[in-house]
């Protein structure tokens, strides 16, 4: 793979990441950004336009337990627990210090009647924003927006959150694994996950980002499951032959997260049984096929690693603009066609934002970061 060809968001890593992955993790966080700015028109999760949106996080899971056990697995006899846990802060903390700024600076002008921006104060504001720069969440019914997410400025940022969690495992724990100890592991914790789908209070798993028992409970499993079963994959994966792989898993992606709510309120369990064929067999599959794939022309490649450099940038920086664009829609009580000029300049601008804090923020701090506290590692070549 030629070094023009590796997404930007990789330098720091030792192996080269393959193309099609970072092209699918850039178009699930296109998916997550139309998701949520359809939750303006939803009076429920039952009606949701993009219904599925929430299940890109369990996806984003499996692709960062397949490149961590990719890229660090075979690095244990020379790498300590501690300086895997730098590298991986060096790679996320930046960009959710500036999901934070990004949150406080918007936050006043996101007022409407589902939340009241105007009786929180400034000092309360300042102390949430250090508290979602540190990643430490707010416990429920403590928090400034009142909907009791971990993060109130940048709620997404809750599964960084658990991101880290998994992370710290697989230092500690989980990477000590044999595989057949990893497959019983995974195994247990899809189970579970199964479970909560079927079975638990909401027929799906669009759980995670509170910290009420509950929620903690759902964000652990979509962490457990999807984390350690990308990691399984790493360590069993033999590609397969397969033209066409980045734009066949494209279609694959946008379509599972597009289907609409299934079974109603009445059967919950149709819409868990959706939810955990697409958890535990599509995107382990899609995820398959998209390592197995290999672009073959300039486009295609120039397009996936366009979509990878923004990809993780976008994710994190698109929210705030969602809770401003809510309370626009709810104070002038808009329809989606009357707020649709706005809806698609949000995505166009959440798109150049994430680019241009990639190269003027998160690229240039990862490269300080790398040289101050790396500095003694030896350069990669990546």
């Amino acid at each position: 793979m030629a070094h023009d060809r590796i997404p930007s968001a990789a330098f720091a890593d030792t192996k080269p990441h393959y193309d099609i992955l970072d092209g699918l993790r850039g178009i699930a966080a296109l998916v997550v950004v139309c998701f949520h700015l359809f939750e303006a028109f939803a009076t429920s999760h039952l009606d949701q336009v993009i219904n599925h949106g929430y299940l890109a996080v369990d996806f984003f899971f499996l692709l960062s337990g397949f490149v961590v056990g990719y890229a660090y697995d075979g690095r244990w006899k020379t790498m300590t627990t501690g300086r895997f846990l730098v590298r991986r802060l060096i790679r996320l903390q930046p960009m959710v210090v500036l999901g934070a700024a990004i949150g406080a600076a918007l936050f006043y002008l996101q007022g409407c009647d589902v939340w009241d921006v105007s009786a929180v104060t400034v000092g309360a504001l300042v102390l949430a924003a250090l508290l979602n720069a540190l990643l430490i969440p707010m416990p429920p019914g403590a928090e400034i927006r009142g909907l009791w997410e971990m993060f109130p400025l940048n709620g997404p940022t809750w599964s960084l959150f658990f991101e880290y969690i998994g992370n710290i495992l697989y230092a500690l724990v989980i990477r000590r694994f044999s595989t057949r100890v990893l497959t019983l592991w995974v195994a247990a914790a899809g189970c579970s996950l199964a479970g909560f789908a079927l079975f638990g209070p909401y027929g799906d798993i669009c759980a995670g980002f509170t910290l009420t028992g509950t929620e903690f409970t759902a964000g652990s499993l979509r962490l457990l499951f999807s984390f350690s079963a990308g990691l399984l994959i790493s360590r069993i994966f033999r590609p397969v032959a397969v033209k066409g792989a980045f734009w066949i898993c494209t279609l694959a992606i946008v379509a599972l997260l597009s289907v609409p709510r299934i079974g109603g309120a009445e059967h919950f369990w149709m819409n868990g049984l959706y939810e955990t064929f697409c958890f535990a067999l599509f995107f382990p599959l899609i995820l398959w096929l998209g390592a197995s794939g290999k672009t073959t022309d300039k486009y295609t490649s120039g397009l996936c690693k366009f979509l990878g450099d923004i990809s993780y940038p976008l994710y994190i920086v698109h929210y705030p603009f969602i809770y401003w664009c809510y309370a626009w829609v709810k104070n002038g009580n808009l329809t989606f066609a009357r707020s649709l000029p706005g809806a698609a300049a949000l995505v166009v601008g959440c798109v150049v934002l994430a680019y241009v804090a990639l190269k003027f923020y998160d690229e240039p701090l990862r490269r300080y970061l790398t040289g101050r506290f790396l500095r003694r590692e030896k350069h990669s070549g990546k």
